[in-house]
């Protein structure tokens, strides 16, 4: 089989197409991040919900157990968010688009994880 203009033409569409799919997986994986962010900031919110709906219960400790459940699950969550964001960047090329920095991805999670930490220690000294 003999190369033809034509050939070259649409080896060359084919690999563009192959870059654009490339750059807007980066963006999805972007957006899905934000999801999990999001995901992990209403657990921590159900834990504080939790907390505050039961805090008249008896004995106190039960609420907050049950509070700094969710609490570690969103922070499980960022965490997750963090790997898995990072994990998908390595694999693929970005052409067009500029993926956000991995450190960046990084220290969003790593702030959130902090302040919920510190949330669950401020619920256990109250």
């Amino acid at each position: 089989m003999t190369k033809t203009p034509e050939h070259d033409n649409k080896t060359e569409w084919a690999q563009e197409r192959t870059d654009w799919a490339e750059d807007r997986t980066v963006l999805a994986n972007e957006r899905t991040f934000a999801g999990w962010m999001r995901t992990g900031l209403a657990a921590v919110g159900l834990g504080l919900a939790t907390q505050a709906i039961f805090r008249a219960a008896e004995p106190t400790w039960v609420a907050k157990l049950a509070a700094s459940g969710f609490i570690a699950v969103g922070i499980l969550i960022f965490w997750l968010a963090w790997r898995n964001c990072c994990g998908v960047l390595k694999r693929l090329n970005s052409h067009a688009a500029e993926p956000v920095p991995q450190r960046h991805m990084g220290t969003v999670a790593g702030l959130f994880a902090l302040a919920s930490i510190i949330v669950a220690v401020v619920l256990w000294l109250i």
